[in-house]
């Protein structure tokens, strides 16, 4: 039976730790949490403690240590094959993995004007050209993703996967920086945010001590 602790930071601004913490809540895979405060003196030495790269999030099963959000969804797909993270269809799996990498590896002017802040409310701010663009791209994956194969479901690929927990935290900050989308975006943003595991993320963030 596996033992699953993960160790993550701050709710209101780790977008990482959101990713893996959302997969698994949704999905009901049981774990111990363990919350390190990040943006403190001791923050890497905390971190360190549990993750060979001093960085969260780190998912840990035993002797196994995963410490990369990605990562640690592909290692649960393979554990929990019954749960279905990655979708079915082959071609349709190729490009959840892809759009998932590229909010893994991209965003870069996405995520430096309009960091996460769960508990934050900053209507109109963070725009520029590469952000917008950014903005589009992400609309793009989502209309596209949704269009060719979300079929009556309501996540990305219908049912929900490791896709739909990479954007999650793009949908709370859609909401904090509040993102005019296009009607489908929107549908799909809406449809994540109101999920009852990023409503329980958000609770928790809203009452977390602020970092200065």
């Amino acid at each position: 039976m596996p033992d699953y602790t993960l160790v993550i930071g701050n709710k209101n601004f780790s977008s990482w730790s959101l990713r893996a913490w959302l997969l698994m809540t949704h999905a009901g895979i049981p774990f111990r949490e363990i919350t390190v405060p990040l943006r403190q003196p001791d923050s890497r030495a905390s971190v360190l403690k549990y993750s060979p790269s001093g960085r969260v999030p780190v998912l840990r099963d035993g002797p196994v240590v995963v410490w990369d959000s990605l990562a640690i969804g592909e290692f649960l797909a393979e554990r929990h094959p019954e749960l279905c993270l990655w979708p079915f269809d082959p071609v349709a799996r190729a490009t959840a993995r892809s759009v998932s990498a590229e909010m893994h590896s991209g965003f870069q002017a996405l995520r430096s004007s309009m960091s996460m802040n769960c508990a934050g409310s900053f209507p109109g701010q963070g725009h520029n050209p590469e952000t917008d663009a950014d903005i589009a791209r992400i609309s793009g994956i989502w209309g596209a993703c949704r269009g060719c194969f979300g079929g009556d479901g309501p996540f990305l690929f219908g049912d929900f996967s490791v896709a739909d927990a990479a954007f999650a935290p793009v949908a709370f900050r859609f909401r904090t920086y509040a993102v005019a989308l296009d009607p489908v975006s929107r549908v799909y943003c809406d449809h994540l945010l109101g999920l009852p595991a990023m409503q329980r993320w958000l609770a928790d963030a809203r009452v977390e001590p602020p970092v200065t």
